[in-house]
């Protein structure tokens, strides 16, 4: 195979994986904010009258990343947490899920100085 068609065909196959990247994390983000926003607030840090009503509530920072996987996550999401957090397992899928939970656990790194 001509060695420029083989880059070309190189670089195209980076520039698709890049665009997948890209979409998948738009997706991601747009899952959380249609089902975490609300509580956890758009940046992992829930607003004041979540706080108040659920003083447990998860702050996504680089504390709650140390202690919590993506798979721990994604087991919170499937099964809730106490009766404060519902289940979303009738309303994601697994693969989104997991999305959000790698959305999560970016959002602590977005807040590092």
């Amino acid at each position: 195979m001509n060695a420029r068609l083989v880059i070309a065909a190189a670089l195209s196959l980076t520039a698709i994986t890049a665009v997948r990247a890209r979409a998948q994390a738009a997706d991601a983000q747009s899952l959380y904010n249609d089902n975490c926003r609300k509580c956890h607030g758009v940046k992992g840090t829930p607003p004041k009258t979540m706080k108040e009503k659920f003083p447990k509530i998860a702050t996504f920072d680089a504390a709650f990343v140390a202690s919590h996987s993506a798979d721990s996550i994604v087991k919170i999401l499937t099964k809730g947490k106490n009766e404060d957090m519902k289940s979303f397992k009738d309303k994601l899928t697994s693969a989104q899920m997991a999305d959000v939970a790698a959305y999560v656990r970016e959002l602590s790194a977005k807040k590092a100085p």
